[in-house]
Parts: C-alpha cells; sequence; structure tokens
C-alpha cells in the first residue's frame, strides 16, 4: 500500500469513495452526492490553495484519500486546520486510516500549522478510535446539530496539537 499525492486521474475513484459515505454513513452531513464537476473544482482548489490530497493506492486501486482545509475562513484561523479521512467500503477495518492520518498530520507538521482538529459523528467509533489513536483528544461535542437518515445527529470535535507553543 502507497500514498501518495493525489491526481486527477484518481478523481473517479475518490468521487465513488465519497459518494458512498454520503449514501451510506453519518460520516458526511450531507444528502446529495457530489458530481463529476464538484469534486474536479474541489481538487483544483485544494491545489490551487496549496493544500494536500493524499490517496492510498494498492495495485492501482484507490482505497482512500485524506485531506485538510481551513478551520474557519477568518485571518486569526492561519494556523489551524481541520482534516477529511475517508476509505472505501470494501476497504475499512484494514488499516487504511492508519497510513492516511498520520501522512495528513506529517504535512501540516511540516508546514507549520500549529493544530489539527477532526469534526467526527458522535456514533462513528472507528473514527473516533483512529483519531485517539493519532494523539487526537476530544474536546467538545455537539449535541443535535445535524439530521439524516430521520434521525438527530451529534457532532464530536477532536483536536490535535502539531506545534509547541511559542515562548
Amino acid at each position: 500500500m502507497d500514498v501518495r499525492d493525489a491526481n486527477e486521474s484518481d478523481l473517479a475513484a475518490m468521487l465513488a469513495i465519497y459518494n458512498d459515505v454520503v449514501l451510506t454513513t453519518t460520516a458526511i452531513y450531507d444528502y446529495q452526492p457530489r458530481s463529476s464537476e464538484q469534486q474536479l473544482a474541489w481538487f483544483r482548489a485544494k491545489r490551487d490553495q496549496d493544500l494536500p490530497v493524499l490517496v492510498a493506492e494498492s495495485d492501482g486501486a484507490i482505497a482512500g484519500f485524506a485531506s485538510y482545509g481551513p478551520f474557519r475562513p477568518w485571518p486569526a484561523y492561519l494556523y489551524s486546520v481541520e482534516n477529511s479521512v475517508y476509505v472505501a467500503a470494501d476497504w475499512r477495518g484494514r488499516g487504511i486510516g492508519s497510513l492516511l492520518l498520520p501522512a495528513i498530520i506529517q504535512h501540516a507538521a511540516d508546514r507549520g500549522l500549529h493544530t489539527m482538529i477532526a469534526g467526527i459523528d458522535a456514533t462513528n467509533e472507528a473514527s473516533l478510535r483512529l483519531h485517539r489513536k493519532f494523539g487526537f483528544e476530544p474536546v467538545a461535542q455537539f449535541r443535535e446539530v445535524g439530521w439524516k437518515f430521520e434521525r438527530w445527529l451529534d457532532l464530536t470535535f477532536l483536536q490535535r496539537m502539531l506545534q509547541k507553543a511559542a515562548a
């Protein structure tokens, strides 16, 4: 299994993973799948902002992908990012997240970013475990902030510091 920078030829596989997550899980609080055009625009925006998109690949198959982006749009949040990690259904539970998450953490740390945040559905035990395994700590839980699959969803925020505070 290799972790590498994504390229446009990976977008169809990444889109299939993303849309499956939208349609079958509460990992993304969205209702509608993305179109190919939306996926391309997302990817190009990441590249234009010099933000990473990494894929885990095995024998030409994309098993998952990860990225990060701004935590909030205001200037004071410049050194804070929020991550996303998505794994294909048939690859879940096989260590793909454990390859992608540390790679994205290291990328952010190498860029001099200060902290990484993960917003995770409170019932997504696999993602919560994964993030805790790599040093994320729960910092907040918001009750009933999402509505999907005819039920209210709680959102847990976890955080990992990437850099020591300046003296």
